[in-house]
């Protein structure tokens, strides 16, 4: 079982569409996935057609602030083998109320622990929704995860922002984590007729070589539509460019599994 925080600090990269897709791209080869939003914002709530406006005792709110468990707020998706921890806008609060807490950046992975040690409801993987700020709630999920998955858009400051969090990522693993280490970086709206999404990608490839996925996602009109359905675009238009991409991108994270698996 794994655990991996899809993470960039960066708004509008692609991260929350990275989340749903390949959990539903997961789910649809028998894997088990829990999606914990961990985003105020509560978009991967809404992106996997639950709402974002509900009690915040039922929401990964409840888990963090010590008045629910992990068992008693997954709920599940519209989709099979795909179960969600919600989010809402309350969660924006929690870095203030915690402030003395000298634990706070191991609540949630002392509450998960707990929960997928003495749990019938196991999963093969839990996919956490990072917020886009290296805040509080991004360190919990950074102390908790095995792995990051990081989406890069092709974009100027891309790779400045990268490095930023690079570093960020080597401060957790000295300090809360030593096994943390990057699965990989997917390029995400990329634009073949703009010469510089061929820029950052051949930047992105020369400086981080094998990290980079062979994968790249592309700007395409019904990824940005099939959230507003409350649906991954995996299932919303299985032909479209985006969809595509991510069918493929699933495949290559799972080889990634052989990979790893064979190296272990």
């Amino acid at each position: 079982m794994q655990i991996i925080s899809v993470i960039n600090q960066k708004g509008g990269v692609g991260k929350t569409t990275t989340v749903i897709n390949l959990a539903a791209g997961l789910s649809q080869i028998d894997k088990k996935v829990l999606v914990i939003d961990l985003d105020p914002q509560g978009n991967a709530t809404t992106g996997l057609g639950l709402s974002n406006m509900e009690s915040s005792s039922d929401t990964i709110y409840g888990v963090l602030n010590g008045t629910k468990d992990i068992r008693d707020v997954i709920k599940k998706t519209q989709f099979e083998n795909l179960d969600i921890i919600t989010s809402n806008v309350d969660l924006s609060g929690l870095e203030l109320e915690t402030a003395d807490d000298s634990n706070r950046a191991f609540i949630l992975k002392t509450k998960l622990a707990s929960y997928l040690n003495n749990s019938s409801g196991s999963y093969d993987y839990v996919l956490i929704d990072c917020p886009p700020s290296l805040s509080l709630l991004t360190i919990m999920a950074l102390v908790c995860s095995k792995s990051l998955l990081v989406p890069l858009q092709t974009e100027f400051f891309a790779l400045e922002g990268l490095t930023q969090l690079m570093k960020t990522v080597e401060r957790i693993k000295v300090n809360l984590n030593p096994d943390l280490k990057i699965r990989g970086i997917l390029l995400t709206m990329y634009d073949k007729r703009n010469k510089l999404s061929s820029q950052v990608e051949k930047e992105a490839r020369d400086y981080f070589s094998e990290k980079v996925y062979s994968t790249v996602i592309p700007r395409n009109v019904r990824l940005s539509e099939a959230p507003s359905h409350g649906i991954p675009v995996l299932i919303y238009d299985k032909t479209c460019p985006g969809s595509k991409s991510y069918f493929s991108f699933t495949n290559e994270f799972m080889n990634q599994e052989t990979t790893i698996g064979s190296a272990a």
